[in-house]
């Protein structure tokens, strides 16, 4: 089993940046893609962006395009969403996702494994 730790959470003020990370652990972890989604309340889980774990190729959603980006470090396990200008509607709690699946999707069902949140709030 692939567990999933967020990190790098907190509140920030409009324009400001934080910067996620989540680390896989458990058994020899092999993927194909990771991501982050997002969840803001009363609203479904929303595609924020995903990263091909091998080849390193990406998939930013339209509502973050320009001010979010997503990388890895193979090496440790982990990937970082980098959130940069965010703006109140920004504010969810962020979920990372791993999927052993072929391809990066913006699909919640493509993914396999998921970790617990971590709550993003930007004030105005």
């Amino acid at each position: 089993q692939v567990q999933l730790l967020e990190s790098g959470g907190g509140l920030v003020q409009v324009g400001g940046s934080l910067r996620l990370s989540c680390t896989a652990s458990g058994r020899p972890f092999s993927s194909n893609a990771m991501g982050w989604f997002r969840q803001a309340p009363g609203k479904e889980r929303e595609f924020v962006t995903a990263i091909s774990w091998t080849g390193g190729g990406t998939y930013i959603g339209d509502s973050v395009k320009g001010r979010f980006s997503i990388s890895r470090d193979t090496a440790k396990n982990t990937i970082y969403l980098e959130m940069n200008s965010l703006k109140p509607e920004d504010t969810a709690v962020y979920y990372c996702a791993a999927s052993a699946q072929g391809g990066i999707s913006y699909a919640l069902g493509h993914y396999d494994y998921w970790g617990q949140g971590t709550q993003v709030t930007v004030s105005s």
